[in-house]
């Protein structure tokens, strides 16, 4: 471990005082200062004085290349980056992960979505035992099940073959398989449909099941404990549903868990040999390449899948082992604590240029913000800086239509992820020249933008040009693949992984807990009884009160 030490509050370099405030440490106050110094840099004149900085501010790994060269940064603001982000640990932490250490520190876990993916023979322990093999164990029954499936040999209870899987789950149970789905739609098997039910209203329960046959449908319920409340009340209603059409006994043929309660799983009726299990030490946000994915498997396949796997391997293996300097995942880290702690930049968008991958900055968004929403270090102690970022975003160009107008002329800072690939596998190549011609051009303009003398020489009256002009120095990074397939994705989704580590490093947060999600969860439940009458009104604010009673009065007057 050379000359690094573990502390509570992450690994550190001797001689650095890890009690003193992240925003104390020398190479954060050197960053800050040369903040001031290039905050007003002109990308425009930073390209004419160096004719190779596009060359030299791109990388490559795994499929992707990243174009990070229209951000406001100098080489001497990525040495101070890359000097934070040894002085923090970064590469003894990384290691830590890899090595099965507990780094989850307030749920005493190691965090192994990594070992999901690493190939036959690899070894990971935990607690002395090899979970590479467990993992490639479940991974060998996951293919099993999807291959009778797929090939019509599982059959519902009426004798029919399965034409729907619906995937029960919430948060990352429902998000990670649903956005690969939609991503992965030209590998997917074309007799079969994946949906997914997450939210408990109602109507997305209708939605979900409308004009389907209830022989034809097979549920998959994820739940790690067969406890999470939203996923339990759809199963139960989806159960219902289910056994009306077809009887009781129709449970064990259209219904399988992704679990560990096997107790809980036999109880609903479903046979716990078709119970596919995974760990604590797997985040949901974490957990497509777990048995999670078990509906994304059966849709693309398992050598699919596999692809999947590899494409995670390939960034995985390189975040471990590339130098940070040319480290997509580090790059990309350090690129956001730049602007979102020297610039005070409050978002990051992303932007596929891909219709597939419509759901991706959602699954970025879960990412992010449930992994560094944090407000203490990992010693609890409360932070005096910015931690997560808030993520947003839409394909494009559909955005180029609304809220790029504020990304050109706006008054805040928007550091953008364009995301774009060299060929479509729809066909139709002039449409993806278009498409790619707006990306590209995108971040042209929003880094160099339109002056006002250009506008001048273009004949633009002069009344006309305030409002014409587009500042430019709106930075972007520019991700771009061959196409978009399964190993691609995978690749995509570790380097956003890894990337939420890198800052979660730097900040000296547990990027791994979600303790802010367990509040509003319990004070629902009590007020679900309120609600309804079966327990009686508790102690509240006057505003919570008055919307109990509100509830209630128009539940009343319709019922």
């Amino acid at each position: 471990m050379d000359d690094r030490f573990e502390t509570a509050g992450g690994w550190a370099r001797k001689g650095q005082d890890h009690d003193t405030p992240l925003t104390a440490w020398a190479q954060w106050r050197a960053l800050k200062a040369h903040h001031r110094a290039v905050k007003d840099m002109s990308l425009r004149a930073a390209f004419a004085q160096d004719v190779g900085r596009a060359e030299r501010m791109s990388a490559e790994a795994a499929g992707l290349y990243l174009d990070y060269s229209k951000n406001l940064v100098t080489p001497e603001t990525l040495g101070l980056l890359f000097d934070l982000a040894r002085a923090r640990g970064l590469e003894a932490r990384r290691e830590a992960m890899f090595r099965g250490e507990r780094i989850n520190r307030t749920e005493d876990r190691a965090v192994l979505h990594v070992a999901l993916r690493a190939p036959v023979g690899t070894a990971i322990r935990v607690d002395g035992r090899n979970v590479v093999e467990d993992v490639h164990a479940v991974l060998a029954r996951m293919g099993a099940f999807a291959e009778a499936v797929r090939s019509r040999a599982w059959l519902g209870a009426s004798g029919k073959p399965i034409r729907t899987v619906i995937n029960i789950g919430i948060g990352g149970s429902a998000l990670g398989p649903e956005m690969a789905y939609h991503a992965l739609r030209p590998d997917t098997h074309p007799d079969l449909t994946l949906r997914f039910l997450a939210n408990i209203d109602g109507a997305e329960f209708r939605d979900v099941t409308a004009g389907l046959d209830p022989g034809e449908t097979l549920f998959i319920v994820c739940s790690k404990t067969f406890t999470t409340e939203e996923t339990l009340v759809n199963a139960r209603t989806a159960r219902d549903w289910c056994v009306a059409a077809l009887g009781e006994k129709a449970v064990a043929r259209h219904f399988v868990a992704v679990s560990t309660n096997r107790e809980a799983v036999a109880h609903f009726g479903i046979d716990p040999a078709h119970m596919f299990g995974f760990w604590d030490w797997v985040g949901g946000r974490y957990s497509l390449a777990s048995a999670v994915g078990l509906g994304l498997m059966i849709a693309i396949g398992p050598e699919g899948f596999a692809e999947l796997l590899a494409g995670f391997r390939g960034m995985d293996e390189h975040f471990l082992s590339a130098p940070l300097e040319t480290n997509l995942p580090v790059i990309l880290g350090l690129l956001g604590i730049w602007y979102n702690n020297f610039f005070d930049a409050q978002t990051l968008a992303i932007l596929p240029y891909a219709h597939d991958l419509a759901r991706l900055p959602a699954y970025v968004e879960q990412l992010v913000m449930e992994s560094n929403g944090k407000h203490v270090d990992e010693s609890g102690r409360a932070v005096d800086y910015e931690t997560g970022p808030i993520v947003w975003g839409e394909p494009g160009v559909d955005g180029q239509h609304s809220f790029y107008q504020l990304l050109h002329q706006g008054t805040k800072i928007v550091p953008c992820d364009l995301i774009g690939f060299c060929r479509s596998r729809a066909g139709l190549p002039h449409h993806q020249d278009l498409l790619m011609a707006n990306l590209i051009a995108q971040a042209e303009a929003l880094a160099f933008g339109r002056s006002a003398e250009e506008l001048t020489q273009a004949g633009v009256a002069g009344e006309q040009i305030p409002f014409r002009v587009c500042t430019g120095n709106r930075p972007t990074n520019v991700i771009l693949a061959e196409a978009l397939t399964p190993r691609t994705l995978g690749a995509l989704i570790a380097l956003y992984e890894h990337s939420v580590f890198t800052q979660g490093v730097i900040w000296g947060i547990d990027s791994f807990d979600q303790w802010g999600v367990e509040l509003g969860k319990v004070l629902a439940r009590r007020i679900q009884g309120e609600l309804t009458g079966a327990t009686p009104e508790g102690a509240h604010d006057d505003s919570t009160r008055a919307l109990i009673r509100y509830y209630r009065a128009c539940r009343a007057r319709g019922d």
